[in-house]
């Protein structure tokens, strides 16, 4: 049987339709050129009656008006529109009418220049016959084309149909009919069986499908066992990426449903522990180039030292480096689950120290609005009471008064003054900002703002874990260690302040303020002293303490201790 190509046949088929859809509608496209003008011809020639009644009016005036009219009769009988119908392609018919119009025209064009109104009369009703019959000859020409142009696009589109009536017959008996074949062909052996026939077709490309599956059919006898063999293994490997998955959605929710502290991170990496059980595990937190804490995890508490198994994955996320998981390992491990699991720690740390910093800023706004409102009404009061105490000072100096009015005012005075010098720290107090979650930092950016205040030499032994504390508790310790600092360097004349910052357990952190001043003895009782109240206002609001005492070698020291991650108490 001799075979042609399916294509061939396609592109027979598709150029007949497309050579035929083409011509039709180039001949619609040339037919509606010529038809373009037709209306405004109508529309023209049917003028022409209402004007040649208009001119009977002025056959008698010989005026100007007549004239204009007589040019406007012409413009109108010469224009584009009614000289198509002198082109070659117009019926003859059509022409002779034309030409008839503007033959009588001269008649009655004369009979209007010499003032004949009664003639012009006369032939006026002959003249506007032969006018209806020009646009009579117009109308019919115009229909005449429209007429093709319809005949053609039903001969055209009938043809069409036709054409593709014998082309989907074709189609479903020499293409449809051996495709549903191999189809059913093809689910035959979906199904394991491989002994099938493959149908027979008379386009080449058909033919070439089908030997290619009957070839495919053939190996895949042979391939069939060695593909149950690979699904198990694929099987395994799933199972295992699966439980991966597992660790590290149900660790990312541990990380975002709790607060991100020591005790969840060690959660965090006892869970990875116990899916890589064969390897030695710690998380190690690097803040400032230094190592801050390390979290071992399971029961490990001696790491293996002096192994060439240890490598190291970095907690980095973008830009951000925040330590490393280190594994030691003298079997094979899942490299990537590990690498996963720190760019997972990583993020959710950043999150966590995003959260925490954009809580810093809002109870920092909102003591910054009370500090300008604090500013704004009570500051502005006592500078108003100041200089009216001042005011009447100097005007009881120039009348008299009693030593004891003198007495009083003078107290009066200075307490105005001390109110208005404490408000100015409270002030000064409430407009610190913390903008780095770090708290070590903040208080370092601290104690650099009161060195350019004071030539005290002031030392910073920081040593708190990242993810201990809170950022409530970082506003009230930065708050509380300024307050201590201040008092250290204004009323106890300090010239070496040394403030530490340890962890002494998991339920207490210690933050002490010491310094070589005057001593404790000196200042003022706490019910008496604005400063130290607010200072054991701060501690309780961190649930904990703050004690004031004497150093060996002279001066005071201030305590604070309280418990890590405490919510604020309620006033």
């Amino acid at each position: 049987m001799k075979k042609g190509r399916l294509t061939t046949a396609i592109w027979g088929f598709m150029l007949t339709l497309i050579l035929l859809s083409s011509g039709l509608a180039i001949f619609a496209i040339i037919n509606l050129s010529y038809s373009l003008g037709d209306a405004r011809a109508i529309n023209a020639s049917g003028s022409l009656r209402m004007q040649s009644y208009r001119l009977m009016f002025y056959a008698n005036s010989g005026s100007e008006e007549a004239a204009k009219k007589i040019v406007e009769f012409e413009n109108t009988l010469h224009s584009q529109a009614l000289k198509r119908s002198l082109t070659w392609y117009t019926p003859q018919d059509l022409k002779d009418k034309y030409l008839t119009v503007i033959d009588k025209w001269q008649v009655m064009r004369y009979y209007i220049e010499t003032e004949e109104s009664r003639l012009y009369a006369a032939a006026l009703k002959d003249f506007v016959d032969t006018i209806d019959l020009f646009v009579l000859e117009t109308e019919q020409y115009a229909a005449l084309k429209l007429k093709i142009l319809a005949l053609s696009q039903i001969v055209g589109l009938g043809l069409m149909l036709l054409i593709a009536f014998f082309v989907v017959r074709i189609a479903k008996r020499k293409v449809v009919k051996p495709l549903q074949q191999l189809m059913q062909t093809a689910d035959t052996i979906s199904q394991g069986n491989f002994n099938v026939e493959m149908p027979q077709t008379e386009y080449l490309e058909l033919s070439a499908l089908s030997s290619a599956l009957d070839s495919t059919v053939k190996k895949l006898a042979t391939v069939y066992q060695g593909l149950e063999d690979q699904v198990q293994e694929k099987t395994v490997a799933l199972t295992r990426a699966n439980d991966e998955l597992t660790l590290l959605y149900d660790s990312l929710l541990m990380l975002h449903s709790s607060k991100l502290n020591k005790s969840t991170l060690s959660q965090a990496l006892d869970a990875l522990q116990l899916h890589e059980k064969d390897v030695h595990l710690r998380l190690v937190m690097v803040e400032d180039g230094e190592v801050a804490d390390i979290i071992t995890a399971g029961d490990q508490d001696e790491w293996p030292h002096g192994s060439d198994n240890t490598i190291q994955f970095p907690l980095k996320f973008e830009q951000n480096n925040l330590g490393y998981i280190e594994v030691n390992s003298a079997v094979p491990f899942s490299s990537q689950l590990i690498n996963n699991f720190a760019i997972m720690l990583a993020r959710s740390m950043l999150i966590y120290n995003a959260g925490e910093q954009r809580q810093q800023l809002a109870l920092m706004e909102e003591r910054g609005v009370i500090a300008r409102e604090l500013h704004d009404s009570l500051g502005q009061l006592l500078s108003f009471l100041k200089i009216q105490v001042n005011l009447l000072s100097k005007e009881l100096d120039k009348t008299s008064k009693s030593p004891r009015a003198a007495e009083q005012l003078q107290e009066i005075n200075e307490g105005v003054t001390t109110a208005y010098v404490q408000l100015r720290e409270l002030l000064s107090t409430f407009r610190l900002t913390i903008k780095d979650p770090n708290l070590g930092h903040a208080i370092e950016g601290m104690i650099e703002q009161l060195r350019g205040q004071s030539n005290a030499n002031i030392t910073l032994d920081y040593k708190l874990p990242p993810q201990l504390l809170g950022a409530h508790q970082h506003i009230h310790i930065l708050q509380l260690t300024r307050e201590a600092t201040l008092n250290a360097i204004k009323h106890a004349s300090a010239k070496h302040i040394h403030i530490s910052c340890q962890k002494v357990s998991n339920e207490k952190v210690i933050i002490s303020i010491s310094d070589d001043g005057i001593g404790i003895d000196a200042l003022q009782e706490r019910d008496q002293h604005f400063g130290l109240g607010i200072m054991h206002e701060r501690a309780s609001r961190l649930s904990g303490v703050v004690d004031f005492g004497s150093n060996n070698k002279g001066g005071a020291t201030v305590t604070l201790t309280f418990p890590p991650e405490q919510e604020p108490a309620q006033p």
